[in-house]
């Protein structure tokens, strides 16, 4: 497969073939110039109202949704063996703070920059989709099921995520939630990466309807730079515009894989 990291100048990693796809290589150059955190955080009015909306949100949705889930569950089982649902670790939100503790002191940073969490959708692939290792999903993934395409393209298969909205894993509105493995290859190359996790991750959120899915180092960058635009910028004017952005996404299947 060719490489999703376009080799332009010196490249700060790449991709590698392995196996069934894509997996990210070894050599990685650190980031020069890495600088403490310089967020403007929302308030805590805002955040207790954003929690209110989500509980909302995700309870009508799921009752909507739970209409349609023995219709889905037959068509998806019917398309190709494996379970329902699809279950994968992420990383969450980073509840602490620069300085509250010595440098080296904290331990959990060693294992999980934020709180790990399994995120729920409905499957869109075939049960033996990373047998060759983590990887990102690609244009015309032959991976993906042919009830599963339907299913992204709609954004049906997100559906479930309201169940860690719940939980308070994550928010309607935030940052994409990435998973560990990846993480650890991007925070030493793109700067401030880790103050994504400053906000619960969401289902939408202004990268997800601006730059999509992830598909190079390029594309990572100007994910994390809205990233950090939204975290600055929240606010229930912000969240209404994400989520009219969110419907017009939707509408014209735009960005699905």
């Amino acid at each position: 497969m060719a490489e999703l990291f376009p080799r332009v100048g010196r490249p700060d990693f790449s991709v590698a073939p392995d196996g069934a796809g894509a997996v990210y290589s070894a050599e990685l150059q650190p980031s020069a110039d890495a600088t403490p955190l310089s967020l403007r955080l929302p308030g805590r009015t805002y955040l207790a109202i954003k929690r209110v909306v989500d509980v909302a949100a995700a309870l009508v949705a799921l009752a909507v949704f739970g209409l349609f889930l023995p219709l889905l569950a037959f068509v998806i089982k019917l398309d190709s063996p494996g379970p329902i649902f699809f279950r994968q670790e992420r990383v969450g939100i980073n509840r602490r703070r620069p300085g509250r503790r010595a440098p080296g002191t904290d331990r959990r940073r060693v294992m999980q920059p934020g709180r790990p969490f399994k995120v729920i959708k409905l499957r869109t692939m075939q049960t033996d989709a990373e047998a060759g290792g983590p990887q990102w999903a690609t244009a015309n993934d032959a991976r993906i099921t042919r009830v599963g395409l339907f299913l992204r393209k709609t954004r049906i298969d997100e559906v479930p995520q309201f169940v860690n909205v719940l939980r308070g894993e994550m928010s309607l509105i935030g940052p994409r939630p990435e998973r560990l493995v990846f993480m650890r290859k991007l925070e030493p190359v793109i700067d401030r990466y880790e103050e994504r996790l400053l906000m619960l991750p969401g289902i939408t959120g202004l990268a997800q309807v601006r730059n999509g899915y992830d598909d190079s180092l390029d594309s990572v960058r100007r994910k994390i730079a809205l990233d950090r635009e939204y975290i600055t910028r929240a606010g229930l004017r912000e969240d209404c515009r994400i989520l009219l952005s969110t419907i017009r996404v939707v509408l014209k299947g735009e960005g699905a894989r």
